[in-house]
């Protein structure tokens, strides 16, 4: 039984706020701010109680998510609700941040309205809601780490497979109104982060990428579509056969509405989508990379004069020679000392600065081709500098995006709705790998 619903930006600012049965007051917001930023780590429990109050809270878009209770209910069901109430929030306001809510509060309290009556939860079905839904979306551009709109688009119009921007997805679902005329596009994201730990030989000492199908739908009916993957794809190292260049993952996980009787045989998907957004299978493979570090990284450390360091980095990326990444952004700790920074970089639209507050520099590439090769050199000012200092520098983190890529090769090999859609349906799919974790020791 919930007794109070409410959503807050990342510096405390109340954006929804519902009491359902009037057993607390507005205070509790604060009280579980002062509670949240109180506490050291940037996970705080998801859990939390105030005297007779409980607070369970999840963080998307960087919003809290948050439900209060005096009662004892399952805190599972709580969380699910409230991933589930962000997930909605998503759906019909097409992208999930503090100036979307704000724009679109009026939706949000009506979405509440017909989610939860008196505390108890009654429906968090897309199919059910949309039927009940009459305000209007106010749509605003997202900023997304996987915006591929400077890449463009590839593949002629009748293809079943193309790749669109990102913001082409981040738009609100439409209702069963009929004077909305939107187009019939379904959208298809193969997401994968990458964590790796690279050692100071170049020897990689531990590697995971995860990766996710992600689907948006935006067909006013369909009753099945079906998903193509790999036919080489395997499962687990007892499914590999012969010498064959098989797609291998170790484990996976699909959505509960996903049929998978054709999946063991013909590597296909079968799954009935409601519009919005859901995920419809995870994967994972550890311990063993199936191609090739994006990058490569040469560094040195010396000491230079009295109080001074030298940090020369030179950065490989070892992707085709067609592709590109992204936003590449390499953080270097440096000695706590240090006060100032000059930089040698070997490209204009390369950028630098020492970050003092959290002693680190930080070297920014925007794009960064493929087969190119980059390099920069640092000279850090340490008053004190003593040889036990040069021992600060390091690792080296990176952070990346990279369109067009899969790490582990997955791909989509056809994508099929039944029954035929009534005119012209669009049919987007995107790939796109980031680092979730990618170290480098030095």
């Amino acid at each position: 039984m919930i007794s109070q619903i409410f959503i807050l930006s990342s510096k405390g600012d109340h954006l929804i706020y519902k009491d359902f049965r009037g057993e607390g007051n507005k205070d509790s917001i604060n009280v579980f701010y002062e509670m949240v930023t109180a506490l050291s780590g940037d996970q705080p429990p998801v859990v939390m109680t105030h005297k007779d109050l409980h607070f369970i809270h999840v963080k998307q878009g960087g919003l809290y998510w948050v439900a209060s209770t005096k009662t004892n209910p399952s805190p599972f069901t709580l969380i699910e609700f409230l991933n589930r109430f962000a997930g909605l929030t998503k759906d019909y306001c097409g992208s999930l941040s503090e100036k979307s809510v704000r724009m679109n509060f009026a939706l949000i309290y009506e979405l509440l309205d017909e989610m939860v009556d008196y505390g108890y939860i009654q429906t968090a079905s897309t199919d059910i809601l949309k039927n009940f839904i009459q305000t209007e979306a106010v749509s605003s551009k997202p900023f997304s780490l996987f915006d591929l709109s400077n890449v463009g688009l590839f593949g002629a119009e009748t293809q079943q497979s193309k790749v669109a921007p990102s913001v082409a997805a981040s738009r609100p679902i439409m209702s069963n109104r009929g004077e909305q005329g939107g187009k019939n596009e379904i959208f298809v994201d193969v997401i994968e982060r990458l964590s790796v730990v690279i050692g100071s030989n170049g020897v990689i000492m531990k590697s995971d990428i995860q990766g996710e199908i992600r689907i948006k739908c935006f067909l006013p009916t369909c009753s099945e579509m079906r998903i193509g993957l790999n036919e080489e794809l395997s499962i687990g190292k007892s499914q590999l056969k012969g010498y064959s260049s098989a797609v291998r993952i170790d484990e996976c996980r699909f959505h509960q509405a996903v049929k998978l009787d054709e999946f063991d045989n013909f590597r296909i998907l079968k799954v009935c989508p409601s519009q919005g957004e859901q995920t419809v299978m995870q994967y994972q493979l550890c311990d063993e990379l199936p191609c090739a570090l994006p990058f490569q990284l040469f560094p040195s450390v010396e000491k230079d004069y009295v109080n001074r360091v030298l940090i020369f980095l030179k950065l490989r990326c070892d992707l085709p020679p067609k592709s590109t990444a992204l936003n590449v952004s390499i953080t270097v700790p440096v000695p706590k000392g240090s006060v100032s920074m000059s930089q040698e970089l070997s490209s204009p639209d390369q950028t630098a600065e020492l970050q003092t507050k959290n002693k680190a520099l930080l070297w920014e590439i925007p794009r960064f081709p493929g087969g190119a090769q980059l390099s920069a050199l640092f000279k850090v000012d340490v008053p004190g500098l003593s040889s036990a200092s040069l021992l600060e520098v390091g690792p080296v983190s990176m952070s990346f995006e990279l369109p067009k890529q899969t790490c582990t090769g997955l791909q989509i090999r056809f994508l099929r709705l039944s029954p035929t859609q009534t005119g012209l349906s669009h049919r987007w799919v995107r790939y796109v790998s980031h680092s979730d974790s990618y170290t480098i020791r030095i």
